[in-house]
């Protein structure tokens, strides 16, 4: 190989290395940045700050347990109605739909991403709250004794917000799971066929073969949904506590950052709030982290049948 030709080689190999040197950097700086702004308030409260539900700024005491629970609370429960809707979609696009619909669906579904959160929250607040006010005035009295349907029907709660929040991460999983679905083989589809199944049978074949990268659509879309702010704030009711009810106003990390960041008048305050963005930004790091150790041991055990077939099949 010529010198020069191996140089441009090395050059392109160490300029892209940087880049991507860039990216581990800009993360280290963002947690450093939250980690330095904090300290005041990691200084007075410690790991209490975690775990108590005080949230009393005039008397200086802070703890970030219901945001954190209304954070998680409110992306799980929107995984939960978002997960069927969105695979549904794509399968739907990718194995089922007719030619002449599967382009505009396609758009449909990625024009839904590309709408601003604050559309998503005046919607939720025309729309979605009187009809989820509705519902809770239509719940029976005997599941309204029950924790999970307990509260007043004020439209405004944990519901409204999963609701809102299902319907913003539906085009990020069913786009990706779409792509993961279209780069599956045709002969897995052709070797299903083959061997009798019938069609539900060949898109379960398929959804096997595509698991990871189904799992994988699923994570990053809540990781979209821990971070949402505008349309969230606008739905849940933005009070500071621990609830399971579905029908409770509640509060996430993002969204008592937005409301009172410009009201933090002391030191203390402002250190509690920029702490609670700390603590998203580790809840973040930790559910891709775990995501990616998810896939590694799925694509691990994989490659362990993958390699045990042929063996069997020579012995």
């Amino acid at each position: 190989m010529p010198r020069s030709r191996s140089r441009s080689e090395s050059g392109f190999r160490i300029g892209t290395g940087l880049f991507g040197l860039i990216l581990i950097g800009i993360v280290c700086a963002i947690g450093v940045v939250l980690t330095v702004e904090s300290m005041a308030s990691i200084r007075r409260f410690g790991w209490d700050f975690w775990r108590t539900d005080l949230w009393d700024p005039v008397a200086g005491e802070f703890g970030a347990l219901p945001f954190i629970w209304g954070t998680l609370y409110s992306s799980v429960l929107a995984l939960v109605i978002a997960t069927p809707i969105a695979l549904g979609i794509a399968i739907f696009i990718s194995e089922l739909s007719p030619a002449a619909l599967r382009q505009p669906l396609v758009f449909l579904t990625e024009l839904l991403a590309a709408i601003p959160s604050i559309v998503y929250g005046l919607w939720g607040i025309f729309v979605l709250v009187p009809a989820v006010r509705a519902l809770e005035s239509a719940t029976p009295e005997v599941l309204r004794g029950t924790p999970l349907f307990a509260g007043p029907p004020l439209g405004l709660g944990m519901l409204s917000a999963g609701l809102v929040l299902a319907v913003m991460v539906v085009p990020f999983i069913s786009s990706v799971s779409r792509e993961v679905l279209k780069a599956v083989p045709v002969a897995q589809r052709e070797g299903a066929y083959a061997l009798g199944a019938t069609r539900f049978e060949a898109i379960r074949a398929v959804l096997f073969y595509a698991r990871t990268g189904i799992i994988g659509a699923i994570m990053l879309g809540f990781g979209r949904a821990l971070g949402e702010t505008m349309a969230v704030t606008m739905v849940i009711g933005n009070d500071p506590r621990v609830s399971l009810s579905l029908f409770a106003p509640q509060y996430t990390m993002a969204a008592v950052i937005a409301n009172e960041f410009t009201e933090a008048a002391d030191e203390l305050y402002l250190s509690a709030l920029v702490e609670i963005g700390l603590v998203l930004f580790v809840i973040t790091l930790l559910v891709n982290t775990l995501s990616r150790v998810l896939l590694w041991s799925m694509n691990r055990s994989r490659r362990r049948v993958a390699v045990r077939k042929p063996a069997e099949a020579t012995a």
